[in-house]
């Protein structure tokens, strides 16, 4: 009896992403556009090709059939690990948020040919943003990731540069205009909220809030501020972080540091000479000891006279305190603590804005610039608050 050949594949409709398909031997190949016709021209080509080959996937089947949004990202991955590091060679968080912002197109399109992938494609990824709960400016930051992966493709000739052209033509949300969630801005925090606040920390994350509110630093500055990073030849002191935010772009970061800060940092950095000049000045090690002093104090039973000896286990899996405040840490410490106030929730870097403000309205928003590090006047709008109580004044005397 005969063997029964099979049918040749056809090119199917991908419902979800209209796209068109076919399968050869197991191994599925996409065509790009289903009412496309040039994506049937490539499948009737790729067709014959593979029936010349006796039913068999060419060994080397067209990049643009077999070459796939998942191979991709798997380069492009690879890439921004070597890319996306600090100079002193640690890893930013860039990486991580790649990871989540592909996500959703690895779900929809992994399998799609990486140059079949077009506009309809990416806005169907943006709406699936927007339908998880994603903020506006959340899902414009994603979807700008995703756009620059074929950027990446095109300049490495991964993908045709048409490919990376059309989607660059896929304008951002604007604020109200879509049905995407809106973040709150972020707002000064109040003194009498700070104060509050202090009363329920721990020295070390006391005194570090206070260098926050009165410098105006970032909190990851903050976290990292060393004895060897400040320069005290001058009345007023220079803080030159060795990792900052805009280091990647060439610019030199130096923190003035005024006498109420100084007075904050002086008992750490009269240990100094016991304790290394790159080293972090603000230890959780020291926040943790001060912690269980507060805690040992409150004791209402007395300790017992022969207590067991503490059971061995890992250090580094026994909440063993490390060397600096993490960014997590150090929010959930004043989180913690305003809680315990019964104040409202608020972040570190509230208190950034907070200096922001104040500084504005004292000395304008050219000092506020200047202090916060700003290249641009327009970016410290986003930071201080309009004084609110100069424009009543001028109503009362003009309107």
């Amino acid at each position: 009896m005969a063997r029964k050949i099979k049918p040749a594949p056809t090119l199917k409709r991908h419902k979800r992403s209209k796209n068109g398909y076919a399968r050869f031997n197991g191994r599925q190949f996409w065509f790009g556009p289903f009412d496309d016709p040039e994506s049937h021209s490539r499948f009737a080509a790729f067709k014959a090709r593979w029936e010349a080959n006796g039913r068999e996937v060419p060994t080397d089947p067209d990049r643009s059939a077999d070459f796939s949004v998942a191979d991709l990202i798997a380069l492009y991955l690879q890439h921004a690990e070597v890319y996306y590091r600090r100079a002193d060679g640690s890893q930013t968080q860039e990486v991580p948020n790649i990871r989540y912002s592909v996500r959703p197109l690895l779900e929809l399109y992994g399998s799609l040919p990486a140059s079949a992938f077009d506009l309809r494609g990416l806005k169907v990824v943006r709406e699936t943003m927007i339908a998880s709960g994603l903020a506006r400016t959340t899902v414009n930051i994603r979807v700008g990731r995703i756009v620059r992966i074929f950027g990446w493709g095109a300049e490495e000739e991964f993908v045709p540069s048409e490919t990376f052209g059309v989607l660059r033509a896929l304008r951002p949300l604007r604020r109200g205009r879509s049905l995407a969630t809106e973040t709150k801005p972020i707002r000064a925090v109040p003194w009498k909220d700070v104060k509050a606040t202090l009363e329920h920390l721990t020295s070390t994350v006391r005194d570090m809030v206070l260098v926050l509110w009165y410098t105006g630093m970032r909190p990851g500055e903050v976290r990292q501020i060393s004895s060897g990073a400040i320069d005290q030849t001058e009345s007023i002191w220079h803080y030159r972080p060795t990792l900052h935010k805009t280091q990647h772009h060439g610019r030199v970061r130096s923190i003035a540091i005024g006498p109420r800060a100084q007075e904050v940092l002086r008992p750490y950095l009269s240990c100094s000479p016991k304790l290394d000049p790159e080293a972090p000045l603000f230890s959780p090690k020291a926040s943790m000891a001060d912690r269980h002093a507060k805690a040992a104090s409150k004791r209402r039973t007395p300790r017992p006279s022969n207590p067991l000896p503490p059971k061995k286990k890992d250090s580094a899996a026994n909440g063993q305190p490390g060397l600096a405040y993490g960014k997590d840490s150090f929010a959930r410490a004043i989180a913690r603590a305003s809680r315990l106030a019964g104040v409202p929730h608020w972040t570190p870097n509230q208190l950034r804005h907070a200096a922001a403000t104040r500084i504005r309205k004292e000395l304008g928003i050219d000092s506020a610039r200047a202090v916060l590090g700003h290249t641009s006047s327009e970016t410290t709008e986003v930071y201080a608050e309009l004084d609110l109580k100069k424009a009543e004044e001028a109503m009362k005397r003009l309107g």
